[in-house]
C-alpha cells in the first residue's frame, strides 16, 4: 500500500478518535489543533485551473466551510481566492457529505471531490474530471509586524502594563474582555487575531469578539470564512456596513488588523463638526477605504468629543490576540494607511496581495 495512503487513514483515525474525546470542546469552540476533527482537515482554500463550457483554462477558488458532522458548505470563486484573484463576478455556493475521508460537494453543474492532504478533483454533470484546485494556507503579510519606534505596545505576549481587566493563556495569548488603560483620539492599531473553530455554530455565535474603537466604533470579528458578507460579519463596521471584501480566513489561522482610526470633531457647545473616518485593512486588503463614520455603531457608546478606551470585546467565545501595538497620531504624526496598498506603494487603493512578492500563499500538492 502507499505509504502516503497509510499514513493518511492513520491520521484521520487519530483524528475521529480526538472528535469523540473532545466533541463538547467542537461545540464551545477548539483552540488546539490537538483537538480538531476530521472535518477541519477538510475545510480550508483552495484554488487551481479549471476547464469552462468554452474549452478555456481559467484560475478559480474554492472556500470550504465545516458545518460540524460531516457536513460543508463552499463558496466558488471566478478567477481565484478574494484579494487573490477573485474578479468579483461569477461566485455560487455547494454544499456536500463527507463519506469516510471523502468529501462530495455539488452545485450549479459542478462536483468536487476532496480528501485530507490531496487536491480537489473538479467534474463537471456528465462526470468528467475538468480540473484539479490544491489546497492553500494563506497568511497576512503584516503578520508579526514589529511596532515602530514611537508604538505604544498594547500586548506582547508578556507585558500587559497598558491594558485593564486582562487575562492571559498560558501559552501566552490575550483573551477576549480587557480593555485600554488609556484613551485614544487618532491612531494606528496593529492587532493580531484568531476565532476558534466552531463548525456546529452558527451567525453570531460563530467566534465573535471585535475592537471598539473609543469603546463607540466595533469593528466586527467573527468566523465568517466562506460567507455571504452581511453587516454583522468579519470586518464589518458593525450593522453600518459590511466590509468591500471577504479576506476571512479558515478558523484558527492567525489574521490582521491593521486600522486606521481618525475621531470626529465637535465644537465648544459639544456639537459634531466633522464626522470620523476609518481605513480598515483585513489580512493586508483593504476592506473599508477612509469610510466616513454617520454615528456610533452597535451598542457602542454614544459620540462625544471625549476620548474613551479602545475594548477587546468579550461575546464569550474563545478569541485570542497577540502583538498588540498602537501609534497614537496626537502625539506622533504618522503616514494613513489609507494612502498605502498592501506592497507599501502609495496608492488609493489596495492591489491584490498576489501583486506582492512576499510568499504570502503556501501552495500543496
Amino acid at each position: 500500500m502507499n505509504f502516503r495512503v497509510v499514513h493518511l487513514a492513520i491520521a484521520c483515525c487519530c483524528v475521529l478518535s480526538t472528535a469523540t474525546t473532545y466533541g463538547q470542546d467542537l461545540k464551545k469552540g477548539v483552540t488546539d489543533l490537538a483537538h480538531v476533527d476530521v472535518d477541519f482537515h477538510i475545510q480550508g482554500e483552495y484554488s487551481g485551473n479549471v476547464t469552462h463550457a468554452d474549452g478555456r483554462y481559467r484560475t478559480v477558488g474554492l472556500q470550504v466551510v465545516a458545518l460540524g458532522e460531516g457536513k460543508f458548505d463552499a463558496l466558488w470563486y471566478q478567477g481565484g481566492l478574494p484579494g487573490n484573484g477573485y474578479d468579483g463576478s461569477t461566485r455560487f455556493a455547494l454544499s456536500g457529505q463527507r463519506a469516510g475521508d471523502k468529501v462530495t460537494l455539488a452545485g450549479e453543474g459542478q462536483t468536487v471531490e476532496l480528501q485530507p492532504g490531496y487536491a480537489a478533483t473538479v467534474k463537471n454533470s456528465a462526470g468528467g474530471v475538468i480540473g484539479y484546485l490544491s489546497p492553500m494556507h494563506r497568511y497576512s503579510l503584516t503578520t508579526g509586524a514589529a511596532p515602530p519606534a514611537n508604538a505604544i505596545v498594547l500586548f506582547d505576549g508578556q507585558n500587559t502594563d497598558r491594558l485593564q481587566s486582562v487575562k492571559v493563556t498560558p501559552d501566552g495569548l490575550l483573551e477576549v474582555g480587557c480593555e485600554t488603560k488609556d484613551s485614544f483620539q487618532n491612531f494606528t492599531l496593529h492587532a493580531e487575531f484568531r476565532t476558534p473553530y466552531m463548525p456546529y455554530a452558527k451567525g453570531q455565535a460563530r467566534g465573535n469578539s471585535g475592537f471598539y474603537l473609543q469603546k463607540r466604533y466595533e469593528v466586527q470579528i467573527l468566523d465568517s470564512f466562506g460567507l455571504e458578507l452581511q453587516k454583522n460579519d468579519c470586518a464589518s463596521l458593525y450593522k453600518f456596513k459590511a466590509p468591500d471584501v471577504n479576506m476571512s480566513f479558515p478558523p484558527l489561522s492567525w489574521q490582521t488588523y491593521d486600522i486606521d482610526f481618525a475621531a470626529p470633531q465637535f465644537d465648544v457647545d459639544g456639537q459634531r463638526t466633522v464626522k470620523g473616518r476609518i481605513t480598515v485593512r483585513h489580512n493586508g486588503v483593504v476592506v473599508h477605504n477612509n469610510l466616513e463614520l454617520e454615528n456610533k455603531t452597535g451598542g457602542g457608546s454614544p459620540e462625544g468629543p471625549n476620548p474613551l478606551p479602545i475594548l477587546f470585546q468579550n461575546h464569550s467565545n474563545p478569541v485570542h490576540f497577540r502583538n498588540v501595538w498602537l501609534i497614537d497620531r496626537n502625539a506622533t504624526p504618522t503616514p494613513s494607511l489609507a494612502a498605502t496598498n498592501c506592497c507599501g506603494s502609495a496608492v488609493p487603493t489596495c492591489v491584490p496581495e498576489m501583486k506582492c512578492r512576499s510568499g504570502r500563499v503556501k501552495r500543496y500538492r
